[in-house]
């Protein structure tokens, strides 16, 4: 039985485990991903890195571990601010990946970018890296998506060393009355019209407002976080309460 709601959301309904569906999922629509994901927020998703980004930056991480890292714009633009010393981008996806990796050598080949990223195959619920290795570990727009919500907290902390912190951006169904009709508006109206023009999987876009509505928010994820590991948790919300961004202590 799930831990969570948002661990029973899955974008195909098959027989299959969430794992498999989120990587055929992200595997189809890799390349309409970017134009779909800056569209669908209106250009706000590039504004919440930057702010989760100068908020992790009084930690001055040297080694950053970026969780479904996607096409890697968390990780990009991380590497351009931050300037760690070595940056990882790990992702269940191989075609989002091979994505981020055509953006990096661009941005590398024209001067754009000095820090090198990897990217390579991870499962958030089972990492295949050394307990206490990383300075920060960040994940951007993909916690909902993880088969174990638990799992993936607790090893994202066991990978931390005692003092870093965990930064993460996700998307969020609004609290506020008024901001939440405006919200319900948008997600059932304007972005199937959306996905018809960009993405010819519209499951996939159909499973973005479901998973986001069963996903746990504010306090519930503050005491999950806590549950796996981490001390001090900090919350702020980001455009009509649309994002919000938690920053988790070890």
């Amino acid at each position: 039985m799930a831990e969570f709601k948002c661990e029973e959301v899955t974008p195909y309904n098959s027989q299959e485990s969430k794992k498999d569906q989120i990587t055929q999922m992200f595997d189809r629509i890799a390349g309409a991903y970017d134009p779909m994901n800056h569209l669908m927020s209106l250009g706000q998703d590039r504004r919440w890195r930057r702010k989760a980004i100068e908020r992790i930056s009084s930690f001055q991480p040297k080694r950053i571990l970026d969780v479904a890292t996607g096409t890697g714009d968390f990780a990009i633009v991380a590497g351009s601010v931050l300037k760690p010393d070595y940056l990882l981008g790990i992702d269940i996806s191989e075609g989002m990946m091979e994505v981020g990796r055509k953006k990096v050598d661009e941005l590398q080949k024209n001067g754009e970018l000095t820090t090198q990223i990897e990217f390579q195959y991870g499962d958030a619920t089972s990492l295949e890296l050394s307990s206490e290795s990383f300075d920060t570990v960040t994940v951007a727009f993909g916690v909902r998506n993880f088969s174990s919500l638990s799992k993936g907290l607790s090893e994202m902390c066991r990978v931390l060393r005692p003092g870093g912190c965990l930064a993460i951006l996700e998307m969020t169904e609004p609290e506020n009355p008024i901001y939440k009709l405006g919200y319900k508006i948008y997600t059932k109206l304007c972005i199937p019209i959306l996905a018809k023009l960009f993405s010819k999987d519209m499951k996939a876009y159909d499973y973005l407002p479901n998973s986001i509505a069963a996903f746990p928010q504010g306090d519930k994820m503050k005491e999950a976080l806590k549950r796996s590991g981490f001390t001090d948790v900090e919350i702020r919300k980001f455009t009509m309460e649309t994002c919000t961004f938690y920053l988790a202590i070890k």
